[in-house]
């Protein structure tokens, strides 16, 4: 019988084995040079040309067409906790601003997740009109919109707060429904459908 492992944060034997499929002997040392961060790590694996950092994006990749795939099949405000993991998943070891568009069915199953916009460390233009296109090419009832703060910073920018009514403006008008706006820092995140913002 098999039994079913959880990573606690900060368990630095079990990163170890996890990156040890990938870098065998030399998991411990690659970790401690990362500051023991997996999130680092795969940010470096991103960008990586070594065939075994570039195994460990791909399976990256694989984990996040998973929950992708997971997440079309049901309704996902069903779940509000799978949301939210799957935009960790997504934005993980990220060191850039990037605005993420869940692009939802009228049974609010995803029909899409979109990289709409990406900016620098600390910002990102993003565009109400290119989402609307977006919106309307995916035929989408709704959408939940996110994006990631590589600060750690889990609070809203005042511009955070007024590209989120301008898109809540911007898509009625087309009657697709903004159902939310999380915004991930690391390990934390913010709802401000939660918050009462929109």
């Amino acid at each position: 019988m098999t039994t079913q492992q959880s990573f606690i944060p900060n368990d630095h034997c079990h990163a170890v084995e996890l990156l040890r499929e990938f870098f065998g002997e030399r998991a411990a040392q690659l970790y401690e040079t990362h500051g023991r961060s997996l999130a680092k790590i795969l940010s470096e694996a991103r960008e990586s040309i070594e065939p075994n950092m570039r195994l460990l994006a791909r399976a990256h990749a694989i984990a996040e067409a998973a929950a992708v795939e997971l997440a079309a099949q049901r309704d996902v405000l069903a779940s509000p906790e799978a949301v939210t993991q799957f935009l960790k998943l997504r934005f993980a070891g990220q060191e850039f601003e990037s605005f993420v568009v869940l692009f939802l069915d009228s049974q609010n199953r995803l029909i899409a997740a979109e990289e709409s916009f990406r900016g620098t460390l600390a910002q990102t233009s993003v565009y109400p009109r290119e989402i609307v296109k977006r919106a309307l090419r995916h035929n989408a009832a709704a959408i939940i919109c996110s994006h990631c703060h590589p600060s750690g910073c889990c609070e809203p920018s005042r511009a955070d707060e007024f590209l989120t009514s301008t898109l809540k403006s911007a898509l009625g008008m087309v009657d697709v429904h903004v159902l939310d706006h999380i915004l991930i820092a690391g390990g934390q995140h913010m709802s401000f459908a939660q918050r009462g913002l929109i």
